[in-house]
């Protein structure tokens, strides 16, 4: 059986680590040499991986005389995770509003209306975007740990986030109550939204 080939993102990853391992600039040509000796990247690929994490804001690239030269920092990468994490936050914020507007909707109609389609549709976001902001953070973590001032940092943002969490599980442990007083089954509820039944047990 012959060996599968390396993903986009594998490629992504293997080509980002030279730059932490290294912390030195390159040019294309020397990542083109570097990228099938030290990572197994194909030759042939590695300009357009390369292309992609500038476009991600992973690598930085400048030219200097008539060459590019490429560098990444772990800061760099974890500066950019720090970013997508804000972003995500703020999609929680508009998304926990509009929840918000859903459940006083919902208080005003009569007893026994089933769900609406707009709230389940909001529910099921909200478990997205909490799922990826729990991603986001996971990959922050891995970026400068050893300098301590943005140990401290991550750990203020760390609080922040895990307050945010207790908030965004309060919220949803509501509306589902909510919604089993209107006639929906809490175990359909939870299945639908992927809730297990320690969901809301945040150590």
């Amino acid at each position: 059986m012959s060996k599968r080939g390396l993903s986009v993102e594998e490629k992504k990853t293997k080509m980002l680590e030279i730059f932490h391992d290294t912390s030195e600039f390159y040019t294309m040509k020397e990542l083109e040499k570097l990228g099938p000796k030290l990572k197994g990247v194909v030759q042939q690929t590695v300009k357009e991986i390369v292309d992609d994490l500038v476009s991600d804001d992973l690598v930085c690239f400048d030219k200097i005389g008539t060459s590019n030269y490429y560098w990444s920092f772990p800061s760099t990468a974890g500066a950019t995770k720090q970013a997508a994490l804000s972003k995500v936050q703020q999609e929680l914020q508009s998304v926990n509003a509009k929840i918000e507007e859903t459940s006083e909707a919902l208080e005003k109609a009569e007893s026994g209306r089933e769900d609406t389609a707009e709230r389940r549709k909001l529910l099921v976001a909200l478990s997205a975007v909490q799922a990826e902001s729990t991603a986001l953070k996971d990959e922050l973590a891995a970026f400068g740990a050893a300098d301590p001032i943005r140990y401290e940092r991550k750990k203020a943002a760390t609080q922040v986030c895990k307050d945010a969490a207790y908030r965004w599980t309060d919220n949803t442990m509501i509306l589902l109550g909510f919604a089993t007083t209107l006639g929906a089954e809490e175990d359909q509820m939870r299945a639908m939204l992927g809730m297990s039944e320690d969901w809301d047990d945040l150590k």
